[in-house]
């Protein structure tokens, strides 16, 4: 194999498709010159091993691990058929790693963890210890009995410090509390473990079963096994938590600069980027807070509680003002947005906080001396579970909540930083209480950092395009762009764009309109031979939809909704035949998900299915538009924030169909704002340019009443109806 391809002993199949040839190339040499990658190829392009090869092939050379990671349970599972595939070609070590929380033998959380660690270890040292004093006081004595004149003066202090010893050991058995799983980790012979381990890829529900077998723990297990690996598989939050990362490239054994990190379905880091910057406190965490400085005597707790309640009693007032007649019992269990955010300065929480709650002489000293104790307290508690004295570690809600409410405090105003308050219903007591958000409008506040820290990244997806509107949004520099189209044979599939009226909100509840859609639905569902996947705006117009095509009983009508498991709703429509299956566009089977061949012929997206507008999606608009607008955009918060989103979530379940080479379909777009006439007629509603070139040259605008034709005949020269098609 000449040094032009050696990075095709990874690639585990006869020969790459051409697209991934020439992918493998390209960010095989962007690795070289330490450049980041934005990789868009079509569904089922093979974007993964168009990644993964070249970058195992640098890393292997330079020593670097590469780190693979998505946040799509379905694409976790393809990772790992695909490192298995290539560890089959060539021996890989690779380590498929989850949270703590999923991997944990007896379910305790992280501080406690932290704490049953460093005891367990302390106990097994003394132990050991111990073990090397009595082997030394037996070769003492010996000497002794041979007549060595030091031997016994020095067996005596051997003796004297086993004691001390053996006493610790007795004291931290006895008095504190360890991990039984943990120390057979620390006493056991895992080299066994070690090498079942790299024997294959093992999933972390295959390293649980095995460390519970042996009362060892897995996840402590991986943790030590993984230095110097190949391959990581792993979670968003292991690289986007700054403080997660820290500690991830150390179990690497890794500095930032030796790690190549690659995102799957990257369009939704800006999201989880997000999330991941967003700081909450809720009202419980306030009283819980106040009951623990009720319960301290230190002279610093009555400072801290003036300032602690007087936020708590802000953020009751804020929230309870803004219920109109009727609208505190209907709050339910999910959270519901306050606004409080306004143009005229600090926010409401804020001024009611300083101008009618607090009567303190200086809050940021309170909230100074809060913070303070809150440490104190924390390290007591700390000391008491390690001690043995308290059966769980308990967290200091007081340096919780004086920590956030700081923050809240100094950070409030800044750009990008947008103040929130919701409210839900405690399904435990049926109370309804509040919480603050200090929601971050703009991702790379926490992509920027890693994506400078590492050696290179490639963020891949089937919908990473406008490039510069990724680059801005997750503060990439000069990155290397690549895309590739669907690659197999065009004849075999259509994409429709129809021009049935704008499913605007306020058009969704017209008879008309939901007759001429509905009927529009119900011939895309008759002429398809096979089964139909429908997307909608949200889980509404999915259940108002099939509920119209469950009247003309022509098909068996499969509706995703809460309570569901979409997993299993997924396999029952796919084995039925001729079936229509409707969800959201927002929900799990949008993307990560594949409908190969019968699975699903058609799929359509009804409506332009636009995320809920409310006062923090307003935030973002302003945030984007002020960071990134360029002087030839228009609206460009829109553009950033929504529009583009959202017709990314419009490409990605179109491409839950046509998966192969020999599969064929339909897609189908179910609202004129997606015709080319639309660009002339609705302004910055239409959403044809907002398409990639190529995928706007295969659209073709439709009449409603002229699709079942186009559809008969598509489908006719394909040969796919089981005998004649239906009767338009």
């Amino acid at each position: 194999m000449s040094e032009v391809n050696a990075y095709l002993r990874f690639f585990p199949y006869d020969e790459p498709y051409d697209n991934q040839g020439e992918a493998m190339d390209r960010i095989h040499t962007s690795l070289e010159r330490g450049q980041d990658v934005l990789f868009e190829g079509a569904c089922g392009t093979g974007k993964t091993l168009s990644a993964l090869v070249p970058a195992l092939e640098y890393a292997r050379e330079t020593e670097k691990t590469v780190v693979i990671t998505t946040d799509v349970h379905q694409q976790m599972r393809q990772f790992v058929q695909e490192a298995r595939a290539i560890t089959k070609h060539e021996p890989i070590r690779a380590v498929v790693f989850k949270g703590k929380a999923s991997m944990c033998h007896i379910d305790v959380g992280y501080e406690e963890c932290q704490v049953l660690r460093d005891n367990t270890r302390e106990l097994v040292d003394a132990r050991m210890e111990a073990a090397q004093l009595r082997d030394r006081e037996r070769e003492l004595l010996s000497a002794a009995q041979e007549g060595e004149e030091k031997a016994a003066e020095a067996r005596k202090a051997v003796v004297d410090e086993l004691d001390a010893v053996s006493q610790r050991a007795e004291s931290i058995s006895e008095e504190k509390n360890v991990c039984d799983h943990y120390r057979n980790n620390l006493t056991g012979n895992t080299a066994e473990f070690y090498q079942w381990l790299f024997d294959d890829v093992r999933t972390p529900d295959d390293v649980y079963e095995y460390a519970h077998q042996q009362t060892m723990c897995g996840y402590e297990l991986l943790k030590d096994g993984m230095e110097g690996v190949d391959l990581v598989v792993a979670n968003y939050h292991h690289l986007l938590d700054p403080m997660i990362r820290e500690q991830f490239f150390r179990w690497l054994g890794r500095d930032p600069e030796d790690v190549i990190t690659v995102f799957d379905e990257a369009h939704n880091v800006e999201g989880a980027a997000r999330d991941h910057a967003t700081r909450t406190l809720t009202e419980q965490t306030l009283d819980q807070a106040l009951e623990e400085l009720d319960e301290s005597e230190d002279s610093r707790a009555t400072r801290a509680e003036t300032v602690l309640r007087a936020y708590r009693d802000a953020l009751v007032e804020v929230y309870e003002e803004s219920f109109s007649f009727g609208e505190r019992e209907q709050v339910g269990d999910d959270w519901e947005d306050v606004a409080v955010a306004n143009e005229s300065g600090r926010d409401d929480l804020t001024m009611e906080f300083l101008q009618q709650q607090y009567d303190g002489l200086d809050y940021k000293a309170d909230l100074e001396a809060a913070v303070m104790l809150g440490k104190e307290l924390d390290d007591r508690y700390e000391e008491a579970y390690k001690n043995g004295e308290a059966t769980t570690r308990q967290e200091c809600q007081t340096l919780q909540a004086a920590t956030f409410v700081g923050a809240w405090m100094r950070e409030g105003t800044q750009e990008g930083l947008h103040p929130v308050a919701s409210v839900r219903r405690d399904q435990g007591t049926d109370e309804v209480y509040g919480r603050a958000e200090l929601y971050t409008c703009i991702p790379q506040e926490v992509t920027k950092e890693l994506f400078e820290e590492v050696h290179a990244t490639v963020l891949m997806s089937a919908t990473l395009r406008p490039f510069h509107v990724t680059e801005d949004v997750l503060g990439l520099t000069s990155p290397v762009n690549m895309a590739y189209g669907l690659q197999f044979p065009p004849e075999k599939r259509r994409t429709y764009a129809v021009s049935t009226p704008a499913l605007f909100a306020s058009a969704r509840d017209d008879p008309t309109v939901q007759k001429e859609v509905g009927d529009t639905l119900h011939d895309v569902v008759r002429f398809t031979p096979g089964n139909t996947l429908v997307f909608t705006p949200n889980y509404s117009e999915a259940a108002r939809y099939a509920a119209h095509l469950r009247k003309h009983g022509d098909s068996t009508v499969y509706l995703d909704k809460a309570g569901v498991s979409a997993e299993d709703l997924r396999e029952d429509f796919t084995n039925d035949d001729g079936a229509v299956l409707l969800t959201s566009l927002w929900g799990t089977l949008a993307e990560g998900v594949s409908f190969d061949g019968d699975d699903a012929r058609t799929v359509a997206v009804l409506g332009v299915p636009y995320p809920h507008l409310d006062d923090r999606a307003e935030a973002v608009q302003q945030a984007y538009g002020k960071a990134f607008g360029r002087p030839t955009d228009k609206d460009p918060g829109w553009k950033y924030a929504v529009e583009i989103p959202t017709v990314r979530k419009t490409r990605q379940a179109l491409g839950r169909v046509i998966r192969s080479p020999d599969d064929f379909g339909v897609r189908v777009l179910l609202d004129e704002r997606y015709t080319a006439k639309s660009k002339g007629e609705m302004g910055k509603y239409s959403v044809r340019d907002t398409f990639p070139a190529e995928e706007r040259d295969e659209m073709l605008d439709i009449e409603p009443e002229k699709l079942k034709f186009a559809m008969m005949n598509f489908y006719q020269d394909m040969e796919a109806y089981d005998g004649p098609p239906p009767q338009p």
